[in-house]
């Protein structure tokens, strides 16, 4: 469903941009889930054969982008979503992006985006999270995360050590781990084993490491994270603007490409609304103040509006 509002060009004609309403995101049970334990799975999120469309596009992107080798790990720090077609659709996909919409709201951002190849080998990596490390996100923010990210798993991994992500159930409430930074075993970790297609929602605060892959198979999967827009991104400095003139405008405004840095913190008016209500269709709360300009109005976000 979208809902149309007339605005007025700098010719003085009236044009009527289409607003879209939030994609679906958290049911009261996910939101509780998620609280619980830091992560969510959903299988079946991608067909087979979407997995193997991704897979093709990573390959490709890998290997005319990163000269990557066969036998090694490839995990690019320098963002993803501009690199392909079927990877800059993943900014807003209906499939997920709800769910990053309900944590963030209007000041939804795309905090990174990446892809993982992991061939067979020893992982390397120690437990950690994500995010401000010596002073972690959670000091400021101890009730909502300030990264939600978003996993897509394209390769089957029906049991341990194939290179999966080892995630601590809860630990995302912690700000001190017995097992930061080490290689060691935790009591109730466990191994993320799911069928290729899997979409896994994790709070940032969660400690998680990586397995050794034994397998023969190289396990591939993306992450794209998101966080509000005030939160510096961790990919880029400013996208290139050819490319952000290609994107929809849901797209242009969930990357946050502004020129001037309080508008990180202030968006442009222009950039409001991102999403009209999915329950009500406005681009405000019911009992919102509309003479409040609407770029600094309030809008609860999900969390806000479940509590109630």
């Amino acid at each position: 469903m979208d809902m149309m509002e007339s605005t007025e060009t700098a010719s003085g004609t009236a044009e009527k941009p289409a607003y879209k309403v939030a994609p679906p995101g958290f049911t009261p049970e996910q939101w509780e889930a998620f609280e619980r334990d830091g992560f969510l799975l959903f299988e079946n999120a991608l067909t087979p054969d979407e997995c193997r469309e991704y897979i093709d596009v990573i390959d490709e992107v890998a290997r005319t982008q990163f000269n990557w080798q066969p036998g090694k790990t490839l995990a690019p720090w320098s963002g993803v979503a501009h690199l392909h077609p079927k990877l800059t659709e993943l900014i807003d996909h209906p499939r997920h992006v709800g769910y990053a919409y309900d944590l963030y709201g209007e000041l939804l951002k795309l905090h990174n985006s990446q892809f993982f190849l992991r061939p067979p080998g020893k992982s390397g990596t120690k437990w950690h999270n994500d995010g401000a490390r010596a002073v972690p996100y959670t000091v400021y923010a101890p009730f909502l995360p300030i990264q939600l990210k978003v996993a897509y798993w394209l390769t089957d991994l029906p049991r341990p050590n194939m290179g999966n992500m080892m995630v601590a159930p809860g630990s995302h409430k912690k700000q001190y781990f017995e097992a930061y930074t080490k290689p060691m075993d935790v009591e109730g970790q466990m191994p993320v084993c799911v069928p290729a297609g899997t979409m896994m929602l994790m709070n940032g605060n969660l400690f998680h490491t990586v397995l050794d892959n034994d397998s023969d198979v190289t396990r591939y999967n993306f992450f794209y994270t998101y966080c509000p827009s005030w939160v510096c991104e961790a990919d880029r400095l400013n996208c290139d603007e050819a490319w952000l003139k290609t994107l929809t405008r849901e797209q242009r405004i969930i990357m946050r490409s502004y020129k001037n840095p309080y508008d990180r913190t202030k968006p442009p008016a222009e950039d409001f609304p991102l999403y009209l209500d999915r329950e009500t269709g406005l681009d405000h709360d019911p009992d919102a103040d509309l003479d409040v300009p609407r770029g600094v109005r309030k809008r609860r976000v999900g969390p806000e509006k479940w509590s109630k």
